[in-house]
Order: structure tokens, then sequence, then C-alpha cells
């Protein structure tokens, strides 16, 4: 059976706002970035029994782009840092952790497909180690490149079965990086995901936010029309569906509550 679950970003994990992800009509939380230990277990004592994922980084201001290129950290450091948070996630019962991988900031500086095995080597090699799963999300690069996306799309999936790594497939990253195409993208690659993020795309003049998923986007020519695609990923085996709208757009309760009772018969 699929789980309607909620990310922190909703609240952009705020520790004081912690209740608002415990819902009646969400079974799961995946969230990261929290802003120390602290909040970390107070997050841990107040979820109860609900299960969670990891985005990683576990905490705000760590790495999360540079597991392939040098972003923010060196690579390495990077690496390190992804270790730790999965033996640590592990002991406390996580039920996956997700990273963004790959990521290119545009084009890549190194050959693709070499670079993305090798990233596939060192996370089955890390998920072996601690007996945690690993689920990668393809990222838009900078100026909302979607190099990563199709590389992913062009890589063999004979290869990526090799390491037993499961994917997320980022509804709205992936409506701006390849448009009509995505059926095509969702037909290639949903025996591996595992975790789908919903939202859809709200545009100002110089920035974008994640917007709240809702039934009345369907007829609207400002936002993508995501049903079918949520339709074609219910399909199959059981996954994660992950609301990840952002606050910036101040959705109201009854439009997300209308939201989650439409992605829920859709998935059901």
């Amino acid at each position: 059976m699929h789980k309607l679950a909620i990310s922190g970003s909703t609240i952009m994990s705020d520790e004081d706002k912690f209740h608002e992800l415990l819902r009646d009509d969400v079974h799961h939380i995946e969230i990261g970035e929290f802003s120390n230990e602290q909040s970390f277990q107070k997050f841990l004592h107040m979820k109860g029994q609900t299960s969670f994922g990891v985005h990683s980084p576990l905490f705000r201001h760590q790495s999360k782009y540079d597991l392939i290129e040098s972003v923010h950290m060196e690579s390495e450091q990077a690496w390190s840092q992804l270790e730790e948070e999965a033996r640590q996630l592990a002991e406390l019962g996580a039920e996956y952790v997700l990273v963004h991988f790959p990521y290119f900031q545009g084009t890549p500086k190194k050959d693709a497909a070499a670079a993305i095995e090798e990233g596939l080597r060192k996370l089955s090699a890390i998920q072996a180690a601690y007996d945690i799963p690993f689920v990668c999300e393809p990222k838009l690069g900078l100026q909302r490149s979607g190099a990563a996306i199709r590389y992913l799309y062009d890589f063999p999936m004979e290869i990526w079965e090799k390491y037993n790594i499961q994917l997320c497939l980022d509804l709205g990253d992936y409506a701006m990086a390849v448009g009509d195409e995505l059926p095509r993208h969702i037909a290639k690659w949903s025996p591996f995901v595992k975790v789908v993020h919903l939202h859809n795309v709200y545009y100002t003049e110089e920035k974008y936010f994640w917007n709240m998923i809702h039934p009345s986007q369907e007829t609207d020519t400002d936002f993508f029309h995501l049903q079918s695609a949520i339709q074609q990923l219910a399909e199959g085996h059981d996954k994660y569906f992950v609301l990840e709208h952002t606050p910036h757009t101040g959705p109201t309760e009854k439009r997300v509550r209308e939201g989650i009772a439409w992605v829920q018969k859709l998935i059901t």
C-alpha cells in the first residue's frame, strides 16, 4: 500500500511547528536540515510511532549537492558526512536516507555516466555497511538546469539496478526540466522509484516556489497538470508520496486538506 507523507519543507523544519507534521491524513514524515541536535531529538520524541525518512543533510548548512562535484564543500567531506548520517539514522530506525544525486550545476566537468556510476558504487557500499536504504533524487542545477535529470534518463538501467539504489522523482522539478516528456521518464524509471515528491510550481519574476498540489491546478494554465503523472506513478509497487510544498505561498488548511484528499484518491 502506498503511504501519503508530508515533508519538513512545509514548515522549513521549524521545531516550533513540528506539531503541524503530525496530521491524521498522512502517515509518514520526510524531514532534514534540523537547526541542531536538540531540535532533531525533539522531533524524534514528538513523532512517536510515526515512520520517518531523512532528506539529507540532517543538519542545516551541511552538504546538499557535493557528492559528484564540489559545490559548497569538498566531495570527500560530503561523503564522510553522508556515511555518518547513515550510521546514526540506521540506529534510530529511519526508513531511508534521501540524497540529492545526481546533481550537476550545469555541463558536467567529467564524464556524466562514469561520475554517476562512481557515486552509485559508494552509495551501495554505505547502504550495505549500515543496512539502511538510500533514495536518490536528481535535482535541477543552476538557473533551472535539467542536466542531471537528462543525464539520468540516458544512464543504463542495468547498471543502476546492479547497485540496488532506489529513486525519488520530484514532480515539480521533472515538470520544469522535461515538460511533456515526463511520462517517458516515469515509464523508464518507475521500477526504481520509491519516493515521489509532490508539489506544483509558482513563478514570480525572479524566483519560483513549491506550491501546494491541488485539483484546481488541472484546469489552470499557470500550473503544471500533474494528475496523470501521479496516477502513472501510483501503478506498481508501494511508494511514499510526499507533500513537499513550502510555506511561501501561504496555503490555507482547507486547501491543504483538499489537496491531500485528491492525491489520496489518485493513489488508492
